[in-house]
């Protein structure tokens, strides 16, 4: 599968609207640079007047690129630089040298046409969350997976299973490389873009996904959470706030915490015991 390349000159305040804005149009994945953003997304599902109607108004200018599956590991592997979570996390790419001095989880990942690399603050803010919750013994849902390393640093952490979806064909391969590369035994993943079909009950969840997605399955995933189980999330820009948090609570979650980062938000909430 090709992938559409947008760039586009913005700053950093316009480049996190953008974001936002093109995420409803089924951009997969973001680059953010000094004075540009580059969009991510799969050439069948690219719309060019859908694109315009958001940028035009703005003033934002674009250049466009078409990306072949071939050229992909070259572009990500020319831009992937390790990111490290304070000294919680380490991400790196195979062809990285191992962190010195070493954090108390090191992730391996080639992220190839999935995303997620942890240098987004969406990522690395659910990474934050997670360092302070018990995972030993858990059974965790990663829902919108991408590369797989929230499931993967569930495992590290000692969740008993990280199961994850994701609808993107792509990002499921990659996952099972990153699973492999890794060496975890705990993680299953599988290709799906709803949650009515499972049926499993868990004690955290995570969602590292868009605003729209986490207001649609709200109630499913309210539902996949045992009581006194924690729900993450993350995607999210201040200004939709209340209305996730409108949402969570008119399912019967309870907010426990909020981290911002670069004009991103994720939150915490449990499923109280009865």
């Amino acid at each position: 599968m090709s992938y559409i390349a947008i760039t586009m000159r913005a700053g950093a305040e316009q480049s996190d609207l953008l974001i936002a804005q093109l995420s409803v149009l089924n951009y997969e994945g973001f680059e953010e640079q000094t004075d540009a953003l580059i969009a991510y997304i799969p050439e069948t599902d690219f719309d060019e007047a859908a694109l315009q109607d958001i940028l035009q108004p703005q003033g934002v200018t674009y250049t466009k690129e078409t990306i072949l599956p071939a050229n992909w590991n070259a572009l990500w592997e020319s831009n992937f630089e390790p990111v490290q979570v304070d000294d919680f996390c380490g991400i790196r790419a195979d062809f990285h040298p191992p962190f010195d001095p070493k954090p108390a989880y090191e992730i391996v990942i080639t992220p190839k046409m999935a995303f997620g690399t942890g240098h987004h603050a969406t990522t690395s803010s659910m990474i934050k969350l997670m360092e302070d919750i018990g995972f030993v013994g858990k059974k965790v849902f990663d829902f919108g997976t991408g590369t797989g390393i929230l499931a993967i640093l569930a495992e590290m952490m000692g969740a008993a299973t990280a199961d994850a979806i994701d609808y993107d064909e792509w990002a499921v391969n990659n996952t099972l490389e990153n699973i492999t590369a890794n060496q975890m035994s705990k993680v299953k993943v599988w290709q799906a873009d709803r949650l009515d079909a499972i049926t499993e009950k868990y004690d955290i969840l995570l969602a590292n996904i868009n605003c729209n997605i986490l207001l649609q399955f709200m109630g499913d995933m309210h539902g996949l959470i045992q009581p006194g189980g924690k729900l993450l999330l993350s995607g999210i820009l201040p200004t939709d706030e209340e209305n996730i948090v409108a949402a969570a609570v008119s399912q019967g979650f309870v907010k426990e915490k909020r981290i911002e980062k670069d004009n991103w938000l994720a939150l915490q909430f449990e499923v109280p015991v009865p």
